[in-house]
């Protein structure tokens, strides 16, 4: 099979490389995966550049999430082959989605219902559970709560947006240029605030009449995680999600006493598969009721992916970029 594998530390197109290879046969609880579709997104540039939290050895596959049909099984396993699935392939160990094929393990993978494209299937699960992580299980939130969205125009900050105003929120999204918020403003934000225009936090403080948010959703890391605290109301949360800003934020924990507030991290990892599952099947009612949806920036062909990629890097794409091999 073709495949693109990262062969050094570096920016995309300096560290792919396509291959011809095979994977391995599956052992108990594997699954070797025809790749339909397959997301694009940071932390695969992050493991472009080495700068990820898991570091397969080089050469190895990235691709977090794909859809596609089953096609071999190992013991133990609750799928079969000719089944069409969705979910996280096994880019820990380097057999990532960026290839014709790709593998995945029992618990990380979910059936494909006929009413979800290959293209939104392939984007949905980890955009949509850490929405709901986030929202729901971490952030408590309840109809009527003002959401701040950080990085909002990304792949998980869309996803947070649509899921928000599902869940009866008041919806703040903060992105990048005029661009971005004008896109947030199509997914359904109730305003938007362009950082690098003016400062997010006095914006968000005049639109709550100085009461501030109670969940900010942050995605970002570093200075804005750091200034979000300036924003966040009397027992509000922050939760960090990640750090696209190339560094995780600090915070000041006397600010955080006199809030009655609280910084709470969100890993869809630390759920078990049980849970994830039922977390999915709630998202997939509420795509099915046309509540939440993936916006796809491009679609593009395997051996367009160094270039998109790139794009993703350069913070140049809006939703998200899936490749379809």
């Amino acid at each position: 099979m073709k495949a693109w594998q990262v062969t050094k530390n570096a920016e995309p197109p300096e560290a792919l490389a396509i291959a011809d290879t095979a994977l391995p046969s599956p052992g108990a609880g594997e699954m070797r995966i025809a790749v339909h579709a397959a997301a694009l997104a940071l932390p695969d540039v992050m493991m472009c550049r080495g700068h990820y939290e898991f570091k397969p050895e080089l050469p190895f596959t990235a691709g977090q999430e794909v859809c596609g049909t089953v096609l071999e099984c190992g013991e133990d396993t609750s799928v079969r082959v000719g089944d069409r699935v969705m979910g996280v392939t096994s880019f820990v160990l380097g057999q990532g989605g960026f290839a014709e094929e790709c593998m995945s393990m029992e618990g990380l993978v979910y059936p494909a219902p006929d009413y979800i494209s290959d293209v939104d299937a392939a984007v949905f699960c980890i955009a949509f559970q850490t929405a709901w992580i986030a929202l729901v299980s971490r952030g408590g939130l309840q109809p009527g709560d003002t959401v701040v969205v950080l990085g909002a125009a990304g792949g998980c900050g869309s996803a947070v947006i649509q899921l928000a105003r599902a869940l009866g929120a008041r919806v703040i999204a903060v992105a990048g240029g005029s661009e971005k918020t004008d896109f947030c403003r199509t997914l359904g934000a109730d305003e938007t605030i362009d950082y690098r225009a003016t400062s997010f936090v006095d914006e968000v403080n005049r639109l709550t009449d100085n009461q501030g948010a109670e969940l900010i959703f942050d995605p970002v890391g570093g200075d804005l995680f750091e200034q979000a605290l300036g924003c966040l109301a009397s027992g509000g949360r922050l939760l960090p999600i990640g750090y696209a800003s190339g560094r995780w934020g600090s915070i000041d924990t006397h600010q955080l006493l006199l809030r009655n507030a609280s910084v709470a991290g969100v890993f869809v990892g630390a759920y078990d598969a049980p849970a994830r599952a039922t977390i999915t099947q709630e998202l997939l009612a509420l795509y099915q009721q046309g509540k939440i949806k993936p916006h796809i920036d491009a679609v593009v062909a395997l051996d367009e992916l160094p270039t998109a990629l790139n794009r993703v890097a350069n913070a140049q794409v809006m939703g998200r970029i899936v490749m379809q091999p």
